[in-house]
C-alpha cells in the first residue's frame, strides 16, 4: 500500500494515499480497533448523512454571517452533499467504540470534505479553520444525533409501523364473526372474536405512535451554536439560528436552535426519551410475535388455532417440521431493542459538567433500535399476520368443550353450582352444553342461546 505524510498538532503520520482523511483519523483509525462498527454500520447511514447536513449548514451559516469566503464556502457545500449522498461512506472508517465526545468522527467529516473541496475550489480549505468553523465536537455529534434519528424515525420506522397498523386492522375485519377461546393465565377463558383480539394488538400499536411523536418532537432543538460547553464560543451570536434555518431547508425537518444550549450539550434526555418510546414499541411487537407463536403451535398437541404462512424448513433433523421463524425473528430483534436501550441509558448518565462522553454509543444504540423495529415491522405484516389462517375446526372443537363457557350460567344457577358443571364437564371431557342440561334441567333451546359463543364476546349480562 502507497502512503502519504499528513500533519497534525502532533506531527506527522502516515496516510494510506488514496484516502480521503487526514492526521486525525488516521490516529483514531489506528487507536480505537474494538469491534470493527463504524458509523454507517449495515442497517443504516444516517449519522454520515446528518453530518453532510451540519457541515453544508455551517458553511451555508457561516456564509451568510460573511466569516467564510464564498468559493470556501461553495467548495464545502459541494462536498458536503456528495457526504449526505453518501457517495463516500468508505471514507468513514472509525469504530464507533472512541473517544466519547465523537471528536475523532467529527474531525473524519472535517477532513474528508477538506479534501474534497480544495480539489474543487483549488485553494487550501482546512479542517479546522473552514469546515469546522463556529463549531466544535461537542455540539456536531449531538445535533447528529438529532438529524440522524429523526431521519430514520421519519423515513422509516413511521411508514413502517403505519403499514403494519393498517395490516392489523385490515386483517382484523377479515376475521369479524370467528369466535375462539380467550385465555388468561396460558388457561381457557371466555369466548373471543379474532377481531377483538387484533383490535388490542393496532391500539397498543396506536398508543406507542403517539409516543414515538412525542418523543421526536424533543430532537426537533438542535445543540448546533453552543460549541465547546455551551458558551457560543467562537461562533457569531446568530450563528445558531440560522443554522437551524439552513438545516430545515436542506432536510425538511421542522428544527430550531435549542432554547438552552448547556442543556443540549450536557444531557441525552431527548435520545434517551426517543429510545424508551423504541423499546416501548419492541414490548409490543414482543407480545404480538408471541401471541401468533402459541396460536401457530402444534399443529396437532398445541393449540392449532392458527396456520402462518410455512416459509422454509424448519428441522434440519424433522422432515416436514416447519416453524413460526418471522415471529421468532422479529422477538430477537426486540430482545437487542432492549438491551440496546439500557446501553444507551447508562450512557445518558454520563453527562459530566458541559458534556456527556458517550455520544458515539448513544447514537449507535438509538439508530440500531430504529432500524430494527423499521425493518422487522414490514416483515411481521406481510409475512405473518397478512397471510395467516385460521383453523376453524380447531377452534370450533375447543370452544365446544371450553368448560369456562358455564360462566355465562352465573346469573342462572349461581358461580357454585356453574363451577361443578364446569368441573364435570372437563374430567369427562364432555360439551358443557350437554353436561349443563343434565345437571340444570334448562332446556337445550335456552342453553344454546346462554352458551352462544359469538354472543359471549358482545359483554354485558
Amino acid at each position: 500500500m502507497k502512503y502519504r505524510i499528513e500533519k497534525d498538532t502532533m506531527g506527522e503520520v502516515q496516510v494510506p494515499a488514496d484516502a480521503l482523511w487526514g492526521a486525525q483519523t488516521q490516529r483514531a483509525l489506528e487507536n480505537f480497533k474494538i469491534s470493527g462498527i463504524m458509523f454507517a454500520f449495515p442497517f443504516g447511514r444516517s449519522f454520515i448523512e446528518a453530518l453532510g447536513i451540519i457541515k453544508f449548514s455551517a458553511a451555508s451559516a457561516n456564509q451568510k454571517l460573511k466569516l467564510l469566503e464564498p468559493k470556501k464556502a461553495n467548495a464545502i457545500k459541494l462536498s458536503a452533499k456528495e457526504v449526505i449522498s453518501g457517495k463516500y461512506d468508505s471514507q468513514f472508517p472509525l469504530d464507533i467504540f472512541q473517544t466519547g465526545s465523537g471528536t475523532s468522527t467529527n474531525m473524519n467529516a472535517n477532513e474528508v470534505i477538506a479534501n474534497l473541496a480544495t480539489k474543487k475550489a483549488r485553494i487550501k480549505i482546512n479542517p479546522n479553520d473552514h469546515v469546522n468553523m463556529s463549531q466544535s465536537s461537542n455540539d456536531v455529534i449531538p445535533t447528529a444525533i438529532c438529524i440522524s434519528a429523526l431521519l430514520d424515525t421519519q423515513r422509516l420506522l413511521m411508514p413502517a409501523l403505519e403499514h403494519l397498523i393498517k395490516t392489523i386492522d385490515k386483517k382484523g375485519i377479515s376475521l369479524r364473526g370467528k369466535v375462539k377461546t380467550g385465555r388468561t393465565h396460558l388457561m381457557d377463558a371466555m369466548p373471543i372474536d379474532f377481531s377483538q383480539e387484533l383490535s388490542g394488538w393496532s391500539a397498543q400499536l396506536q398508543s406507542a405512535r403517539k409516543s414515538l411523536i412525542s418523543a421526536s418532537k424533543e430532537l426537533l432543538s438542535l445543540p448546533q451554536g453552543g460549541t465547546a460547553i455551551g458558551t457560543g464560543i467562537n461562533a457569531h451570536k446568530d450563528f445558531g439560528k440560522i443554522f437551524a434555518l439552513e438545516v430545515k431547508k436542506l432536510s425538511k425537518l421542522d428544527v430550531k436552535t435549542a432554547g438552552n444550549y448547556y442543556k443540549a450539550l450536557s444531557s441525552q434526555d431527548a435520545a434517551a426519551q426517543l429510545s424508551s418510546s423504541v423499546k416501548n414499541l419492541s414490548l409490543i411487537l414482543m407480545k404480538i410475535s408471541n401471541d401468533l407463536r402459541w396460536m401457530n403451535s402444534g399443529p396437532l398437541t398445541g393449540l392449532g388455532e392458527i396456520e402462518l404462512e410455512a416459509l422454509q424448513p424448519g428441522s434440519s433433523i424433522m422432515p416436514g417440521k416447519v416453524n413460526p421463524v418471522i415471529p421468532e425473528a422479529v422477538a430477537m430483534a426486540c430482545a437487542d431493542v432492549i438491551g440496546n436501550d439500557v446501553s444507551l441509558s447508562i450512557g445518558t448518565q454520563s453527562g459530566n459538567f458541559q458534556l456527556n462522553v458517550m455520544l458515539p454509543v448513544i447514537a449507535y444504540n438509538l439508530l440500531k433500535s430504529i432500524n430494527l423495529m423499521a425493518n422487522s415491522m414490514p416483515l411481521l405484516a406481510n409475512k405473518a399476520i397478512k397471510t395467516f389462517k385460521v383453523n376453524d375446526a380447531n377452534i370450533a372443537e375447543s370452544l365446544g368443550k371450553n368448560p369456562i363457557l358455564v360462566t355465562a350460567l352465573n346469573r342462572e344457577i349461581g358461580y357454585e353450582k356453574a363451577a361443578q358443571i364446569a368441573k364435570k364437564a372437563y374430567k369427562e371431557k364432555r360439551a358443557i352444553i350437554d353436561v349443563a342440561h343434565e345437571e340444570t334441567g334448562l332446556p337445550i333451546k335456552k342453553l344454546k342461546l346462554l352458551l352462544d359463543p359469538s354472543k359471549l364476546t358482545k359483554g354485558g349480562l
